[in-house]
């Protein structure tokens, strides 16, 4: 079986390289940053392409032969473009891709979303059937890249599995390791009362789940939420790390009002003088989006069912930031 993976150089791609590899399958890896699959380099089923996916003088001829492509590539952490760029890259070029996948051939599309589409929840835990009320340019063009890449999928009769993952942590992961380090220094602080819900997933589940959708009969031309055991308050995640670490628990509350101020001026200062702000809107809604899912569909549709529990995950995760110096 031959895969395609793009984005294979972040956090999750990185790990869904070694997972496929594992499971013996032959991988053309693509990525405009490679840097993290250099430990891979030498691997005879591995092929790395460092470029981008809407390149189609690179990628083209890679297409035809594969079995799957798990297209993860996006623009995501950008804080230094505008909402067209998002709109470009996760909606427009992601149409066209899929639209190269089919007429290559290629057997099955797997569509990397995110629940980030959902906005806030309301009332947790949302579906797959609640509403979507993004409320910034990320999370809009990822509602925005589903429904396009879907649209294209009926129209064609292409076999297409949109995944929408919820916050996936582990190794690798830098915002993981800034998060654990954060705690460690004493300087973490919620904003709110840090009763907001956030869902783990670790990422060894995250890649089973796209083994999954790769691969279930019954996957293509659905829309799956993944998620881990079940969501916990933010004061309780962070509470379960500093037990990992044997630090002490953070206490600090600041008030959302001053601190989403804070936010618009870093954005704005970042936009004018090209920095990268500390601090966006967006890494705000980890400390006030209220993200909380089932995971029901894909547990009763493709037999989904993540293993590892946050004290596990995150003993693990904590074992690597260790042993590779992070922390």
């Amino acid at each position: 079986m031959r895969v395609l993976i793009t984005g294979a150089g972040g956090f999750i791609g990185s790990h869904l390289v070694e997972q496929q590899l594992r499971q013996g399958r032959q991988v053309t890896a693509l990525d405009l940053h490679v840097d993290a699959l250099e430990h891979l380099s030498t691997h005879p089923d591995l092929t790395i392409l460092k470029g981008d996916f809407a390149d189609r003088a690179l990628t083209d001829a890679h297409l035809k032969g594969q079995d799957v492509c798990f297209h993860l590539a996006s623009a995501h952490l950008e804080t230094d473009v505008d909402e067209q760029y998002f709109f470009k890259v996760n909606v427009q070029e992601a149409r066209d891709f899929v639209q190269r996948c089919c007429e290559a051939g290629v057997g099955r599309f797997v569509h990397c979303s995110s629940v980030g589409v959902y906005g806030d929840i309301e009332n947790p835990p949302a579906n797959e059937q609640s509403e979507c009320r993004p409320d910034v340019p990320y999370e809009r063009s990822k509602l925005a890249g589903e429904k396009a890449v879907m649209d294209f999928a009926r129209g064609a009769n292409y076999p297409v599995v949109v995944i929408r993952p919820a916050w996936v942590y582990g190794p690798r992961c830098p915002r993981t390791a800034r998060l654990f380090r954060t705690i460690k220094k004493g300087r973490f602080f919620f904003v709110g009362n840090g009763g907001t819900m956030r869902h783990p997933i670790y990422i060894e589940d995250m890649v089973a789940g796209f083994e999954i959708a790769a691969t279930h009969p019954r996957a293509p031309g659905e829309v799956f939420i993944m998620a881990g055991p079940p969501a916990v308050t933010l004061e309780e995640l962070a509470n379960a790390i500093a037990h990992v670490m044997g630090v002490k628990e953070p206490t600090l509350k600041l008030p959302k009002a001053p601190v989403w101020l804070v936010c618009v001026l870093l954005e704005g200062g970042a936009k004018v003088f090209k920095y990268k702000p500390p601090f966006t809107r967006r890494s705000l809604k980890f400390y006030t989006g209220n993200t909380a899912f089932s995971i029901q569909k894909a547990r009763d549709m493709l037999g989904f069912d993540p293993a590892v529990d946050l004290e596990e995950g995150l003993q693990r995760t904590h074992d690597w930031l260790l042993s590779s110096g992070k922390i």
